[in-house]
């Protein structure tokens, strides 16, 4: 498949509907939010479902979730080491750092798209790659309600205790409803270092528009997260027309008139800008 020839911009609009879309774990797991009451959820966690989507089309990932570990490898390192081109460029004296990064991105999605560093104890050598695919963290149209619940276990943790025991185990965190906006980029020129190809963008279109699938917890019910809309714009040429930052400002979403405090997705107005030449390609979810 073709390297990427045209560069591609998108923006993402989430819902949360009784759900924790990205704990905070540095506050008690709240959803996160900024000093204004907004809610965020992290470009981390954004690329951290993508990868997932990504295995669950069958690709091979380089990050994963140990609790989605399909190779058997306990560690990045291990994983490194266990390709076999990789660990046969780690031995040579003196390691060609471009033929490292190219056996790398031909061996992993994510590292094609996102850039990895590869930098392990005991190696000689530490490899940096920077990724074409860039995502920003997604902020919500407007703040956010957060409800907070004391949740407790109602049988004894440990046996020898008389009785049944109702001990308090902590609190839980949920988004009442909010609607959540990200955008993002692929970039033609590191697209060509990195070998990312036209099925790559393919790829990562599809993961964004099921990005919620097969991620259901106790935190988020299945049902609770979902994509209502991703614009896809497809640039004529590896230099475009138009910025990344004037692409993503086409999409507005606001608050419609008389509602104070939004419960659903139609309480909000959903408008897009034109731009000579550039027609995004739009699914809804």
């Amino acid at each position: 498949m073709a390297v990427l020839q045209n560069k591609i911009d998108f923006s993402v609009i989430i819902t949360a509907k009784n759900a924790n879309p990205n704990g905070d774990p540095l506050n008690g797991n709240r959803p996160r939010e900024n000093y204004d009451g907004y809610g965020e959820i992290s470009d981390v966690c954004i690329k951290r479902k993508m990868r997932n989507r990504l295995q669950d089309m069958g690709e091979k990932v380089f990050v994963q979730s140990d609790d989605r570990c399909d190779d058997g490898l306990k560690s990045l390192h291990d994983r490194a080491k266990g390709c076999e081109a990789l660990a046969a460029l780690s031995k040579q004296k003196n390691t060609d750092r471009d033929e490292y990064a190219k056996a790398a991105c031909s061996e992993w999605i994510d590292v094609r798209s996102f850039g990895q560093v590869f930098a392990f104890k005991g190696d000689p050598v530490s490899v940096g790659v920077r990724g074409p695919v860039t995502v920003q963290q997604a902020v919500s149209v407007t703040p956010i309600d957060i409800t907070s619940m004391q949740i407790t276990k109602s049988v004894n943790g440990e046996s020898g205790k008389e009785g049944k025991a109702s001990d308090t185990m902590g609190t839980k965190h949920r988004v009442d409803f909010g609607v959540y906006v990200a955008h993002g980029s692929i970039n033609v020129q590191l697209a060509e270092k990195t070998g990312f190809t036209e099925e790559d963008a393919e790829k990562i279109k599809q993961a964004l528009e099921t990005l919620f699938e097969n991620d259901c917890s106790s935190a988020r019910p299945e049902g609770s997260m979902e994509v209502r809309r991703v614009y896809w714009y497809k640039h004529n040429g590896k230099t475009p027309k138009y910025s990344s930052a004037k692409v993503h400002r086409q999409l507005k979403v606001t608050l419609k008139d008389g509602v104070d405090r939004p419960r659903c997705f139609e309480d909000y107005d959903i408008t897009l800008e034109k731009l000579d030449g550039l027609e995004p390609e739009v699914f809804e979810g």
